[in-house]
């Protein structure tokens, strides 16, 4: 095989300097959510990280829990990488290396939290989260349970990270039920799951959640012109018409906040009494009068 049939990976130094940034803080709250307080107060959320906890308790801790998050990573890395792409998957596996040095090297020499399990699994919710958010941002992940999320997310982009990796986690934190003998085991490790969830969803997408208008009128110039100088939001326009009476119509589309869907729903009514008006969440928004672009 000659050597130019091998694509060449560019590595662009500031990038990689970042993203191991994004890695390390991501890790240490991530770590600490875990650590801290889900293996200090005995009980696993969903995860591999979960699951990693559970074997540690079950073999006295003879497997540190980084180390056991690698051993378990590599099946699943192999199943799920043509899904994901070689370039996520090698972000991927710097990450999960940081990871683990932290949670078996890093989070040790810490205090741990020895208060209510309710509060460990909240707050261990919180630092978990956002954790994985910062990991998220990246386009990276701490492998195991997240490439088998993001495999379906790829394939199914309308659900969101969090939705999936509630469901996905479920059998994990059910099995710690059996672990730990006790029941509250799997209810702090569901009520923690939830939380970095919420959190996950939250950091990456609720901030900057739009809303999407989709108005269906007679009258898409006039709604489109009022929207305009009134509310000063652009509205794309196409032409449709109605499969049961053949009627011709005016697709709107139309992105704003929150604060703006009540004025732009007006407007379309006072424009057309008839006017038709769907209203859906998006989850960012890219563009003029929102998000740049990302580079």
């Amino acid at each position: 095989m000659s050597g130019k049939n091998i694509p060449k990976i560019k590595i662009n130094p500031k990038t990689l300097l970042i993203d191991v940034l994004y890695d390390i803080i991501g890790s240490v709250l991530y770590g600490a959510g875990m650590y801290t307080f889900a293996f200090s107060s005995n009980f696993a959320p969903g995860g591999v990280s979960g699951l990693a906890i559970l074997i540690n308790h079950i073999t006295g801790g003879k497997i540190p829990i980084g180390l056991c998050t690698i051993i378990i990573n590599i099946p699943i890395i192999l199943i799920c990488i043509r899904t994901l792409g070689k370039m996520f998957f090698l972000r991927s596996i710097k990450t999960i290396l940081i990871s683990a040095v932290i949670v078996d090297y890093i989070m040790p020499l810490l205090p741990t939290y020895t208060g209510e399990p309710i509060l460990a699994a909240i707050f261990g919710g919180i630092l978990a989260g956002a954790g994985l958010a910062f990991i998220y941002m990246r386009d990276s992940s701490t492998g195991g349970s997240d490439f088998v999320i993001l495999s379906i997310r790829k394939k199914n982009p309308q659900l969101s990270i969090g939705s999936i990796s509630l469901a996905v986690d479920g059998v994990i934190i059910m099995l710690g039920w059996i672990v730990y003998g006790n029941i509250n085991a799997a209810l702090y490790g569901m009520i923690m799951t939830i939380g970095y969830s919420l959190i996950v969803d939250k950091l990456m997408y609720g901030i900057d959640s739009r809303k999407l208008l989709i108005i269906v009128t007679s009258n898409g110039d006039n709604v489109a012109r009022r929207i305009g100088e009134e509310i000063e939001r652009g509205v794309t326009v196409a032409d449709g018409k109605g499969a049961y009476t053949g009627n011709r119509k005016q697709i709107l589309f139309c992105t704003c906040s929150k604060a703006e869907v009540f004025s732009i729903k007006r407007i379309a009514h006072e424009c057309d009494r008839k006017a038709f008006v769907m209203i859906t969440s998006v989850d960012a928004a890219y563009g003029e009068g929102f998000k740049e672009h990302d580079d």
